[in-house]
């Protein structure tokens, strides 16, 4: 008994220890409703597998919500159809909007970057070796960089969450071909990298510590092709103070933002072919209220929502414009 007692008493002990690890670690800053600041992602492909002209929903993500922050994808398989025959027109476009809107642009490059498949390579890279595809990749993101750095961009994205495996249409990732990425950025230009990671499945090390800036996920509701159920997290905001404070005592980036701020439904399917039922299992307009609240506690400043595309196509398709008018509030408050 009095082993037992012993024993119970050391456990007790690393109870209590642990928990106030837990406690002093999920500690930090929580900023005020007025000090936040939003920004969006928009995504061409996105728009187009809505149905939607999806020049209309990028004009009006400007002259309606007043986005003056915005994330951009340079998809390769866009951009270079062929090799060595470039087609700039379309992102041309979007960035010289964006700059005459006076809004600050994040340009995301690589092969991997957002929306499904996450993986973006042009069709002739198929035939390629290992070693051509990454010569190619670095040939093309060098195109775009020395394209785009005189314009309204204040930072590049080097692939998205690149070390989040298993997910998307997607090679593994290699950390010694990212470095040549990132390396081959920083001697094109001197503005911010930003590398991203999954909020909720990634341990951030890794993207971080070769980050300027350091742009994790937030989701609340899913859908789980692995349990084949609908799944929302049991994590708190303390969960994301806690991570970001543990990293960083490791990497050091200069500035921790939210990358993709879950804004949208994530079903078992595209979600223009779910029901509405279906959609309103991961997202209705609670939830993205509440998504914003859970975000702000998790002690970030900076936020680009995911699923303009959607608000503009719930409002267009389903008569139900709600969250393209909370996303317009939310905009204009900061202004």
């Amino acid at each position: 008994m009095l082993k037992f007692l012993k024993r119970f008493k050391k456990f007790f002990v690393f109870l209590i220890i642990f928990f106030f690890f837990i406690f002093l670690f999920s500690q930090g800053h929580i900023y005020k409703q007025n000090e936040l600041k939003y920004g969006v992602t928009f995504s061409k492909q996105q728009a187009q597998s809505l149905g939607l002209n999806w020049q209309a929903v990028y004009q009006a993500i400007f002259s309606e919500l007043g986005v003056k922050k915005i994330r951009l994808a340079a998809y390769w398989d866009e951009i270079e159809t062929d090799k060595g025959k470039f087609f700039w027109d379309d992102i041309d476009w979007q960035i010289n909007t964006a700059s005459a809107k006076g809004a600050s642009i994040i340009l995301a490059v690589g092969a991997r970057l957002p929306r499904w498949p996450e993986c973006h390579f042009p069709e002739w890279t198929n035939k390629l070796s290992e070693a051509e595809k990454e010569s190619q990749t670095l040939n093309y993101i060098q195109a775009v960089i020395d394209r785009y750095k005189s314009n309204n961009i204040i930072a590049w994205q080097v692939e998205n969450e690149p070390f989040l495996y298993g997910f998307g249409e997607c090679p593994v990732p290699k950390a010694r071909f990212i470095d040549e990425e990132i390396a081959l950025v920083r001697s094109l230009d001197n503005r911010p990298i930003v590398m991203t990671d999954s909020g909720e499945l990634s341990l951030w090390y890794l993207a971080a510590k070769r980050a300027d800036i350091f742009g994790t996920s937030i989701y609340r509701d899913t859908y789980s092709k692995t349990f084949k159920r609908y799944i929302h997290y049991p994590i708190t905001p303390e969960f994301f103070r806690f991570k970001k404070n543990v990293v960083n005592m490791f990497a050091y980036p200069k500035k921790w933002i939210v990358i993709e701020l879950q804004a949208e439904p994530w079903g078992k399917e595209a979600l223009q072919n779910l029901s509405q039922e279906e959609r309103a299992k991961t997202m209705t307009i609670d939830k993205f209220r509440e998504i914003l609240e859970f975000s702000r506690q998790a002690g970030f400043k900076e936020f680009y929502l995911w699923g303009a595309e959607y608000w503009y196509w719930e409002r267009e398709k389903n008569n139900n414009p709600a969250y393209w008018e909370e996303a317009k509030g939310l905009f204009r408050n900061q202004l």
